[in-house]
């Protein structure tokens, strides 16, 4: 599922609710069936792993990518660290070479993958993307696209993404919430946001709800 809306209407927030990290929040959570509180057991936490805007800033400059592959596998006392490092890596893309450097030695399209590797790693149910892109170079974001688009096919993973790219989010998600000042105004199926694709019975049910969609949130300029 993807969500899209203005800056500060509070989709990272959301994200930030789902894992745990924003505790200031009312009314319910439920993954996959499970209702979750507001603190979260290391088994709740499993369940759902994160991957930030900024992988620079989400990684620790004195730890080596081993390192900070291996940190989840401690923390959730899973065994075969050396084997499931490895695998990370290949999952994502990444040489073994990359392992013992440290973030400063990557480029940002290498540290988001690693970011990723780290995220992946504990086998969650659920993927939170906030902007998973936005920090890197244009080059850059179609790679990671690609290889989230090829996790999600690979794995049958869960996401929920946070995107100002309708295009990404059209691309990348089945359904879009549109929110505006901390609501949601609608959910519409991802491939709605391609108005050339549309028959004309889906263009006579969708056009008046993106319409409203349109006048709150910066949009294509497809989208009438």
């Amino acid at each position: 599922m993807g969500i899209v809306g203005e800056s500060g209407c509070g989709k990272s927030t959301i994200l930030r609710a789902i894992a745990g990290i924003n505790q200031d929040w009312d009314g319910s959570i439920e993954i996959m069936g499970r209702r979750m509180g507001h603190r979260r057991n290391l088994a709740d936490r499993r369940t759902m792993q994160m991957v930030f805007q900024d992988p620079l800033a989400a990684l620790n400059p004195a730890h080596t990518v081993d390192e900070a592959l291996r940190e989840p596998l401690v923390v959730h006392n899973i065994p075969n660290h050396e084997q499931r490092v490895m695998e990370a890596l290949q999952t994502v893309g990444l040489p073994s070479s990359v392992r013992f450097r440290f973030p400063g030695q990557l480029s940002g399209g290498q540290r988001q993958r690693v970011c990723i590797a780290r995220a992946l790693l504990v086998q969650p149910q659920l993927l939170l993307l906030d902007e998973p892109t936005s920090a890197l170079d244009v080059s850059v974001q179609a790679e990671v696209l690609n290889l989230l688009s090829k996790l999600r096919r690979d794995l049958s993973q869960t996401f929920v993404m946070v995107s100002h790219d309708l295009a990404v989010v059209a691309h990348m998600c089945d359904h879009v919430a549109v929110m505006v000042g901390g609501n949601s105004l609608n959910f519409f199926p991802g491939p709605i946001w391609f108005p050339g694709r549309w028959s004309p019975r889906k263009r006579a049910i969708y056009s008046p709800l993106l319409t409203t969609a349109c006048r709150n949130v910066r949009l294509p300029s497809n989208c009438r």
